[in-house]
């Protein structure tokens, strides 16, 4: 999958990418690096965050509903 001209799949490098307002619902970002990537309004319902690395991202108004976020790294986020 690509939006915003970024490819959206495991292990991903997401540094700084602006994905403000995309449909990520049930994306598969299973330790992605989104380090200060804008996320926020967007859709991460059912998202497989597993070990990604979400620092420093805006996640202001992020829909996170069963989005697995075990073991992602949220600091200052």
């Amino acid at each position: 999958m690509e939006i915003n001209g970024y490819k959206i799949e495991p292990g991903a490098n997401l540094i700084g990418a602006n994905l403000r307002g995309a449909d990520l619902n049930g994306a598969n970002l299973s330790g992605a690096n989104l380090w200060n990537a804008n996320l926020s309004d967007a859709n991460l319902s059912g998202a497989k965050l597993w070990g990604a690395n979400l620092s420093n991202a805006n996640l202001s108004n992020a829909y996170l509903a069963h989005a697995n976020l075990t073991a992602a790294n949220l600091s200052n986020a």
